[in-house]
């Protein structure tokens, strides 16, 4: 039978919601440190608190900012420590200070106009996925910031069936861990994570979109910068002795194929122009690189090394450089042979009235990384969508489901 939550707990799990978002916790790439920015500690230590105060066992914040805490087993059973992570920090792609979140009860299916101010529309012509939340309470931003559902909304829900288990003796299940990490936006959210002291012998990421999404399989991933340097001459006598970085900078990217998140989908990898700064004297572009399958990954990067040493045999040993750096890998590879991770969780959805969608991730999570450092951790979904920008918005509804499924897989170790 299916998890009922009551509306005391529905209002738990969103002011929970809106409480982290509130939180101004943006991480930011190219940074030696975890987590690499100052402000995540204030999530992370609320979090910390929170953990204590709701009554979980052995709390802890390390060093790094990495959050966990554990449901002790209320089985007779002798049964696995299972766990679920999400991360707390939010995108670089947008800004993620000062969000205010705007809820919209009983949806009607029309456009909302986020801020009367600037005139920023969520359109349903442009995001059409709002028609299948009609009746709905949706949760939105005012169109100046992201949302931050990514991840927090994935904390908020573990948080939440975290504490309904502590409170519902009756439902009988194993040593629940939970643990929450920074700097997952930036490739480096399981980095530091201490898998033998978090002691589960399989987990879940909860930082997938709709609901329903099951996920096992996500992109092989890179990231490169690219560094060139010119030679800046006064334009009256520049003939023959002027190096521009900067159109040098537009050359490489036009000679990289057409293949970027705009025009790509499903199993299709991308490269994908992140920040590109530069002058005549100096350019850089800060790329990430994509793709599910390991040897078509590998080609990419060698075929960005390729290009780099076609522009220096044109127009100078040296003038181009680039580092590439391997960032995680496709944890297919690691889950495969247990797919009755997978089952678990399909059933779960079923009972929790679900209907499982198993799909592969075009993107990672924490659990890509986890699952090579041998904890196995397949995604499940959070219910936000149309992440990393003002655009993003998240269904209350799916939040309950999401928690429901948490609540379900915890009881269904056996």
């Amino acid at each position: 039978m299916s998890t009922n939550l009551s509306s005391l707990w529905k209002d738990k799990l969103l002011n929970r919601f809106l409480k982290y978002v509130s939180f101004h916790s943006t991480s930011e790439p190219g940074i030696d440190k975890i987590p690499s920015t100052e402000r995540q500690w204030k999530i992370a230590n609320y979090l910390y608190e929170e953990l204590l105060s709701i009554g979980l066992e052995n709390v802890s914040i390390d060093e790094n900012g990495y959050v966990m805490g554990y449901v002790p087993s209320n089985s007779s059973q002798d049964l696995p420590t299972v766990g679920f992570i999400s991360h707390y920090d939010t995108s670089p792609d947008f800004s993620g200070e000062n969000v205010n979140p705007q809820i919209w009860e009983n949806y009607e299916g029309e456009d909302l106009i986020l801020n009367k101010i600037t005139g920023f529309t969520l359109r349903v012509n442009e995001f059409p996925e709002l028609k299948d939340h009609i009746g709905e309470t949706i949760i939105t931003t005012d169109g100046t910031t992201l949302l931050g559902a990514d991840d927090k909304a994935g904390i908020a829900e573990i948080v939440t069936a975290a504490e309904y288990l502590l409170q519902h003796n009756d439902i009988k299940h194993g040593r629940i861990a939970v643990g929450f990490t920074p700097d997952e936006e930036i490739g480096k959210g399981a980095d530091l994570f201490n898998v033998k002291k978090f002691g589960a012998k399989w987990a879940y990421t909860v930082d997938g979109g709709e609901v329903g999404e099951l996920e096992f399989e996500n992109f092989n991933a890179g990231a490169a910068v690219i560094t060139i340097t010119g030679k800046s001459v006064h334009p009256g006598s520049a003939k023959g002795k002027m190096i521009n970085a900067g159109l040098l900078a537009v050359e490489f990217s036009n000679s990289l194929p057409l293949e970027t998140p705009a025009n790509t989908e499903g199993y299709e990898g991308f490269y994908h122009l992140t920040k590109i700064t530069g002058n005549v004297e100096k350019a850089q572009l800060q790329y990430i690189i994509r793709d599910h399958d390991l040897k078509k990954y590998e080609s990419r990067k060698e075929k960005m090394k390729n290009i780099i040493k076609q522009l220096n045999s044109k127009y100078g040993e040296g003038i181009f450089k680039i580092e590439i750096e391997d960032q995680y890998f496709n944890m297919r590879e690691k889950i495969e042979d247990k797919m009755f991770i997978i089952d678990i969780a399909k059933n779960a959805m079923e009972k929790a009235g679900v209907e499982p969608n198993i799909k592969a991730i075009r993107g990672g999570t924490d659990g890509s990384k986890l699952s090579y450092m041998g904890l196995p951790c397949p995604n499940i979904f959070a219910g936000g969508l149309n992440f990393h920008g003002p655009y993003e918005f998240i269904p209350l509804e799916s939040m309950i489901k999401a928690t429901k499924v948490i609540i379900e897989i915890s009881q269904n170790i056996y």
